[in-house]
């Protein structure tokens, strides 16, 4: 038996007609002239000696060497489109080593852990929850999204996000003990994710600085201070991306319109010589597109704006908002907002 095979470009006519129906079809599919198809059809025959199409009849049916060969050349050509697309195709396989800020790991990318998973199913991900900088240099690292002011030497790094702070409570704490001013701050457990300087901001912009506080608790990262005032343990500072969808969910309330821009941002960061790989690629795009496609909800707070000046003797107002530091309001405010989606302060 020969092993010879028949030419490739009379294949390709036999298979697009067949496929198609008519002559005409194919010549459209492969541009090419219908001429030209005919050509190629009649080559094949006299290659493999046997007539493939039943002349005579409005669409062209296969003789039974016709049926034969179709499924195998159908077949053939298929593997060669898919082993050409393998090989053009970056790699989107192995394990991917990943360093990511606590509160960021834990609200917002396990939440939407299984979009990455479905659409690069062969890549293993390893998480590890840090913002710990010698990660940057550390050879068993792929990505750290890391906060800070993105200026690390010997490494790659790209903003992804900035960060606007605003205090959090459960609704079941509040209903226990409100919040009808910032002075109130003073009868409720003040929950830290850092030595102190976010409050210290806060209240700042609140114009609260001399706030007389009660107790305390500090907290080595974000998560654990907002997971604390899930559990109804006192007030933490949030932000819309790693608290948003616990407000979106009545889980956590912001009590206050008024937020404050973070001293740090969130980057996207990674040792220069492992950036062009392609899995490292692939899951640094994936998280920009996520936040662009996938934007925290609106941040709706409770009816108290924040008064920040003094009110003019010749506007009426409320004696007693004005004493208490807010001015009640008839429906829910946005807090202050960038161009982007306001996130949280996080931190190791």
């Amino acid at each position: 038996m020969s092993s010879r095979l028949p030419p490739l470009n009379p294949l390709r006519a036999f298979e697009a007609t067949a496929r198609r129906g008519s002559v005409s079809a194919a010549a459209r599919e492969l541009n090419v002239t219908h001429g030209a198809i005919s050509h190629q059809i009649r080559a094949l025959e006299l290659s493999v000696k046997a007539a493939l199409f039943e002349r005579g009849g409005k669409r062209l049916k296969l003789t039974p060497q016709g049926a034969l060969l179709l499924p195998a050349v159908t077949h053939a050509f298929a593997e060669i489109a898919a082993a050409t697309a393998a090989m053009t195709r970056p790699t989107t396989s192995g394990e991917l080593r990943i360093t990511c800020v606590p509160a960021l790991l834990s609200f917002w990318l396990i939440p939407r852990l299984h979009l990455f998973t479905e659409q690069y199913p062969d890549v293993r991900l390893t998480l590890i929850a840090s913002n710990d900088e010698a990660y940057l240099h550390s050879p068993d690292v792929d990505v750290c999204l890391i906060y800070g002011d993105g200026n690390w030497s010997g490494a790659w790094a790209k903003l992804w996000s900035r960060l606007e702070l605003f205090p959090v409570v459960s609704p079941t704490l509040l209903n226990m003990r409100p919040l009808r001013s910032v002075r109130d701050l003073r009868d409720h457990v003040m929950l830290h994710g850092d030595d102190g300087r976010e409050w210290n901001t806060w209240l700042a912009a609140a114009d609260a600085s001399d706030l007389q506080r009660g107790q305390q608790h500090f907290m080595s990262d974000a998560r654990l201070s907002t997971e604390a005032a899930l559990h109804n343990q006192g007030v933490a500072l949030g932000d819309t991306i790693t608290a948003g969808s616990l407000i979106a969910r009545g889980e956590l309330i912001a009590p206050f319109d008024l937020t404050v821009p973070a001293n740090d941002a969130f980057f996207v960061a990674c040792r220069n010589e492992v950036l062009a790989a392609p899995i490292v690629r692939i899951f640094i795009d994936w998280m920009f597109e996520t936040l662009e496609s996938d934007p925290m909800p609106e941040l709706q707070t409770s009816a108290r704006t924040i008064i920040r000046s003094r009110t003019s003797k010749s506007e009426p107002t409320d004696r007693k908002s004005e004493k208490n530091g807010f001015q009640p309001v008839s429906a829910p405010s946005r807090a202050r907002r960038t161009d982007r989606p306001q996130k949280r302060k996080a931190k190791a």
